[in-house]
């Protein structure tokens, strides 16, 4: 039995390739955004925890202006530093978000090829019925006839 060959299969395998890369892009990119997203999560947490130390340890008995200096710089060097560091992730949000962007119009054209691939093997597929149904008929009609001649023949031998 004839089997069905796509004539743009390696276009098909190329978008899926790309459609894999770009996924893979992604995920490089939204790793680097989670990465930041953690870091910035413990720069909160280590200024909570002095914030909370200073609380509970520094603000009981003698207070020492020093200590409550260097928590200010500090608590200010956080700052800053989250805010830079926001920055980037805004940079790789950006970044992120045309790494989607590119992953899902690479997903549209392998789906599109795909679509193509479907609709003709369907076209392929009715093209054999039509053939088998053609054929079938042929047999059968090359039968009737013999069936006829047989009894044409059979009558006149009687």
């Amino acid at each position: 039995m004839a089997q069905f060959k796509f004539s743009l299969q390696a276009v098909l395998r190329q978008r899926e390739l790309i459609e894999q890369d770009r996924q893979r892009a992604l995920a490089a990119v939204q790793r680097v955004y989670n990465e930041l997203e953690a870091e910035l999560h413990r720069m909160d947490e280590a200024a909570r925890a002095a914030t909370q130390d200073l609380r509970d340890n520094h603000l009981i008995g003698s207070i020492s202006v020093e200590y409550l200096a260097a928590h200010r710089r500090f608590t200010l060097a956080m700052q800053r530093k989250a805010l830079n560091h926001a920055g980037r992730m805004s940079d790789v949000k950006k970044k992120v978000e045309a790494a989607r962007a590119a992953l899902i119009e690479a997903a549209k054209d392998r789906k599109a090829m795909e679509k193509l691939r479907d609709r003709r093997q369907e076209d392929w597929t009715e093209d054999q019925n039509r053939r088998e149904a053609a054929a079938t008929d042929e047999v059968a009609q090359q039968i009737g006839a013999r069936m006829i001649r047989a009894a044409s023949g059979h009558d006149a031998d009687e």
